[in-house]
């Protein structure tokens, strides 16, 4: 798990505008780790984690896009059922509060999921910890009585 920058690109509602921003940052051999595309009426906003933030910034700079910036967190994750609810589950007995969340497939089984949440170090030591096992509470079924 590691901090990262999140860009948040407001990016007018026509055809081409994605595929310029998306064209422009392989240009600029920008790789990106994770993206959502969000739409409203009248823009959409991009939101984006790049392996390079310093390179991501200079491209948008370029392009006079309007952006912010955001500290989120990635996290390192099986690409398997479950395993977002795990690392939610875990916030959430922490106390820790999810803005939003998005995923992208890292290949070879694996996944990264980026988050926004209110207290990014409490998240940190959170995840950093050694998840608590929770006993099975489950009521086990009565055996039928046995016939004689």
């Amino acid at each position: 798990m590691e901090t990262k920058t999140q860009f948040s690109v407001f990016l007018v509602n026509r055809p081409d505008v994605l595929s310029k921003v998306c064209r422009k940052l392989a240009e600029e051999k920008v790789n990106i780790i994770a993206l959502t595309m969000m739409d409203g009426q009248e823009h959409g906003v991009l939101r984006m984690v790049a392996a390079s933030a310093t390179k991501a910034r200079g491209v948008l700079k370029r392009m006079n896009a309007a952006f912010t910036e955001t500290l989120v967190f990635a996290v390192d994750m099986a690409n398997s059922p479950g395993a977002a609810a795990d690392v939610c589950e875990r916030l959430a007995a922490a106390k820790v509060a999810i803005n939003y969340m998005y995923c992208s497939t890292a290949g070879a089984g694996r996944a990264v999921g980026i988050f926004r949440v209110g207290d990014v170090e409490k998240a940190k030591r959170t995840l950093a910890s050694k998840p608590k096992t929770i006993k099975d509470k489950r009521v086990r079924k009565r055996q039928p009585a046995m016939r004689r």
